[in-house]
């Protein structure tokens, strides 16, 4: 493997604070917001705003915990036998993911293990060393990343989803509502770009995608698609909430999926079925491949189903919903459902024709530092493949 394959960089240290700064706003601007809505006396909006936020920290910090357990008890990465992970007890663990902090403790040790690599200069590392050293902090990336992206997918989304609905529907918007929108959306867009980077580069079975035009068209694939079907979904919510109804049914049935292609994801089976139901979520708003295999026929249905509804919920409005029919209303929505759509679309077909990586999956050899795999690198295996 190439030295820029596996190096840990300083933009990239950097980039981690950037990532944990767009992390703590979008929390807090989401809290802002449903302050706001009982300040106003607006209980449901509220209610919903800080459930949404609630429901990703809990469903993070579970996983987070989980993780750190799994870790704990692999013979590969803690040899000892201590009960310790990071110099912290199961006990100090439960305690710290009780209250909130296990993401932000997965930061620290993040930022203070890279800064040690990458802003300390050192000659007693052989190469391999260094190989070794940074490969571990690609881990400790991909699995902060895989957090990011539940919490992104069960916060961010339905929070923008959410805010989208009262905005166009009930022409109610603030400065505060308009910030959290924002960044939701650059939060999503954060934890998606940086979860494919940082899944494909702690994997070295899987090519790295380099930087640059690669990695703009597919966040305008991700986000095109994601954008245009949250628009449509928020139309058909304005024509009625029984929409909910048909969102429940669209989450079950790819938890039924990912459930059919029999992950093997978490150590608990109990786990497993979380993660099968978040992995429900994600597929309610874009396409992840769950389990690694040729997804060519799944992704032609996923997106033909895709469009369809970008088709018919402004048809619907249209035929439905006479009061919201303003020429600026009708073509402004239509025009970003339509226009989204189609980039992503396009953007999707130019990502996996020319620019995705290509070649089949080879076997670790210690040069890739996987001879003996470790849990945590057993775990990235079985993640959602970008």
């Amino acid at each position: 493997m190439a030295h820029s394959d596996y190096h840990y960089t300083k933009l990239r240290w950097l980039f981690t604070i950037a990532g944990l700064f767009l992390y703590v706003v979008d929390i807090w601007t989401d809290i802002a917001l449903a302050l706001k809505y009982f300040h106003r006396k607006e209980v449901d909006w509220a209610v919903l705003t800080l459930v949404f936020v609630l429901t990703g920290q809990l469903v993070t910090q579970t996983f987070s915990f989980a993780w750190y357990c799994d870790d704990m008890n692999d013979v590969l990465i803690n040899p000892s036998g201590i009960k310790t992970i990071s110099g912290m007890s199961k006990c100090k663990l439960t305690v710290i993911h009780f209250l909130g902090m296990g993401i932000f403790t997965r930061y620290y040790h993040l930022l203070k293990k890279g800064f040690k690599a990458v802003w300390t200069t050192t000659n007693s590392y052989t190469v391999e060393d260094k190989r070794n050293v940074h490969h571990s902090l690609f881990c400790l990336a991909t699995d902060l990343s895989m957090a990011r992206l539940f919490e992104a997918f069960l916060e961010s989304v339905p929070q923008l989803l959410l805010q989208l609905y009262i905005v166009l529907g009930h022409q109610e918007c603030s400065i505060v509502q308009y910030l959290s929108m924002t960044f939701s959306f650059f939060n999503i867009a954060w934890a998606l770009v940086d979860y494919r980077r940082c899944l494909r580069r702690s994997l070295p079975h899987i090519r790295e995608m380099p930087s640059g035009l690669p990695t703009v068209i597919y966040l305008v694939y991700k986000l095109c698609t994601i954008t245009s079907h949250m628009l449509s979904y928020s139309l058909l919510l304005i024509l009625s909430t029984y929409t909910t109804i048909a969102l429940t049914i669209i989450w079950l049935l790819g938890t039924t999926w990912t459930r059919l292609l029999k992950t093997n994801f978490c150590s608990s089976k109990h786990l497993e079925l979380l993660y099968q139901a978040v992995a429900g979520v994600i597929l309610t708003f874009t396409f992840f491949n769950v389990k690694g295999q040729d997804t060519k026929v799944a992704m032609i249905i996923y997106y033909s189903f895709h469009a369809l509804i970008n088709i018919v919920a402004p048809l619907l409005l249209t035929v439905l919903k006479s009061e919201l029919q303003t020429v600026t209303f009708l073509l402004t929505v239509t025009g970003l459902i339509l226009g989204a759509s189609v980039l992503g679309l396009v953007s999707l077909v130019l990502y996996y024709l020319f620019l995705h990586p290509k070649g089949t999956w080879r076997e670790a050899d210690e040069v890739d530092g996987l001879a003996m795999e470790t849990g945590t690198t057993r775990r990235l295996r079985n993640f959602l493949l970008p």
